[in-house]
């Protein structure tokens, strides 16, 4: 497998992957379809971005269980990543209904 320099990542990329690996929803899955980087390299990441505290924090929310960070792991009518619920945001505003 081809490892990935994650100094390569832009601060904006690096912020939008610590964010999709924060959230319960998002598995390593789709982190890995959208930026090409494996679980493995994702808590790389994630231990150079955060404190000591938060990544133990964060190993600890997604070894629990709480959330279903692998596909294999999720509700087997999850197709999205986001609740049904939620609006859609386009150009920074809430889009009306």
């Amino acid at each position: 497998m081809k490892k990935v320099d994650l100094n390569a990542f832009s601060d904006i990329e690096k912020d939008r992957i610590v964010e999709m690996a924060w959230e319960d929803r998002t598995t390593f899955d789709a982190i890995k379809a959208q930026f090409g980087i494996s679980q493995g390299e994702v808590e790389k990441l994630m231990r150079k971005q955060l404190t000591s505290s938060g990544f133990k924090r964060w190993r600890k929310r997604v070894s629990s269980g709480v959330g279903v960070k692998h596909a294999n792991k999720a509700v087997a009518g999850m197709l999205r990543f986001k609740c049904n619920r939620q609006r859609t945001i386009s150009m920074n505003k809430i889009a009306k209904r």
